[in-house]
Formats: C-alpha cells, structure tokens, sequence
C-alpha cells in the first residue's frame, strides 16, 4: 500500500494485489517476524503457548502458594492444575477481548495508523488539509518515505492492511495482557527458565542464550510487549494503543482471579503476581 491507487482499493474492500510472505520458515528474530507472527496467530494463541511451556517445567515453576505443593498425596487438576490454568488463561483473554471491544467501539474509535496515513498524504500534496501536527509534517520518516516509494502513505507489513475495527486499545496486546497476568499469578515469578535458546542473526537456527538467567516472570513481560509492539511494527497500531491495552488486559485478569479466589475450597492464601508497573499485589 505504498502508492495512493492501491492505498484507496484496500481501503474500499479490495483484495491485495500480491502477497509479501518470506517463503522461507525462520524462528523470530526481528520487527518484521515478529509482526508476521502476529499476523496469523489465534487469539490467545502466545499465553496458551507459554502456559503449555511453563506447565512442561512440572511442579518447581507453579507458584509457592499453589496448594497442592505441600501435599504428599494429592495434586492440582480440575483447581490449582493444568485444566484450571488453561482454562483461566482461555477464558481471561475473552474477557479482555470484551472489554477492548466495548473501548475501541463506544468509547474511544480511534482512527487506525493506515488511514492517517493517507491524510498525512492528502495533506501534503494539497489535495486536502487537516490539523496535523507540525512534528509529523516535519519529521525525517516522511522524506525516506516519499524518497523511496514516492507517497507519503505508510508502508505496511500486511497487504491487506489493518482490520476493519477502531484502533484503540490494541485487541493482541489486552489479550496478552491478561493471559500473561493469569500466568503470573499461577506460577513462580523467579522461576529460571532451563536452557533458554534464541534465534540466529538469520532465523535458520536456535542458539544456546548466553545471558544472565532467564525468570518466568520477566519472560512473560517481555511475551506481552513483543505480542504488543509486533502489531505496532506491522503498521497496524499506535503504540499507545498497545501500552494500555496491556493495562486493560491486566485489569480484567486481575478482577477475574478477585471474583473466583473466594469460590476454593482448598486452603489458600492468595495470588501474588507483579504488575506491569512494578507493583506487587495480592489477590484473596
């Protein structure tokens, strides 16, 4: 969608001309995998995934709170196990998807990043005028752009462009957001994660990570960003839209974990979970 007869097709429902997809399988290494990866992914797709991840490591990655820990005979399974997990990370992100939908749709109906770019483009060619901001009008990305595709339009990662729902909040990141809280609250922060792997410079190959150790905790904040900031890299957000989607995908999760913890009948003492912010709360 770098040039204005294309731009304006897409914008009025039409299919793309060509695909750009790397026919080539890579593991994750970039902005532009990332966006992919996102691109195609399910709904709560990365929580369930890291869920699955974190469940495999056994007993020594669940929370110290978890009630069955102590136990010699009995384990966690329909509550404190593997089914209530999964099924709390599944049933959080469609909450948070809810409430992004009630946002995006009677509250805020944020114009997507695709479109703006099409009035930056208007406006500086004068075939329109809007307020634009003078930072934007002004800045060095519009002149690479217009130098290397000869519109002002912004280049995008997905030939179809972005959906046809309001920008804000970002729907992937108050997903993320929420799964990644229940996982917080379910398993060991501080757990290090066993023999992490990352990608090559080329994305061909996982290579041994040589870094300090890795914790559940900081992994899981790092999955929410990076599901949050493939979407920005794609063209199809703003970053604020992913920030607080985030936020609101926290929010809900936290009040899910409220409205179920007084419904055990196992002795506990609470979730205990750190925000994105830093803060520690405890959830009885």
């Amino acid at each position: 969608m770098t040039s204005y007869e294309e731009w304006l097709d897409i914008q009025n429902g039409s299919l793309p001309r060509e695909s750009i997809k790397d026919p080539v399988p890579r593991y994750i290494r970039n902005g532009r995998d990332l966006g992919e990866y996102v691109h195609y992914d399910f709904s709560f797709q990365c929580p369930l995934s890291a869920c699955l991840i974190l469940l495999s490591y056994g007993p020594e990655a669940l929370d110290r709170n978890n009630p069955y820990l102590k136990s010699a005979t009995q384990g966690g399974f329909i509550t404190f196990g593997a089914a209530h997990i999964l099924d709390m990370v599944t049933k959080a992100g469609r909450m948070a998807l809810e409430a992004s939908w009630f946002q995006k749709f009677l509250v805020h109906r944020r114009l997507r990043p695709e479109e703006f770019g099409g009035r930056v483009h208007n406006h500086m060619n004068g075939a329109a005028k809007y307020p634009i901001h003078s930072e934007l009008l002004e800045s060095e990305a519009l002149s690479k752009v217009f130098s290397k595709y000869g519109s002002y339009l912004l280049p995008m990662a997905y030939p179809e462009g972005c959906p046809t729902h309001p920008a804000y909040p970002a729907g992937h990141a108050c997903i993320a957001g929420a799964g990644v809280t229940i996982l917080k609250a379910f398993f060991n922060e501080s757990f290090v994660i066993p023999d992490p792997v990352e990608a090559s410079l080329d994305g061909l190959s996982l290579l041994p990570y040589p870094g300090k150790p890795l914790t559940a905790g900081g992994e899981l904040n790092k999955l929410g960003v990076n599901i949050s900031l493939g979407r920005d890299t794609a063209g199809v957000h703003w970053r604020s839209d992913g920030i607080e989607g985030l936020k609101l995908g926290e929010a809900v999760a936290i009040g899910l974990l409220r409205d179920y913890s007084s419904s055990f009948n196992e002795h506990f003492n609470g979730f205990t979970l750190t925000k994105f912010d830093g803060k520690k709360v405890t959830i009885i």
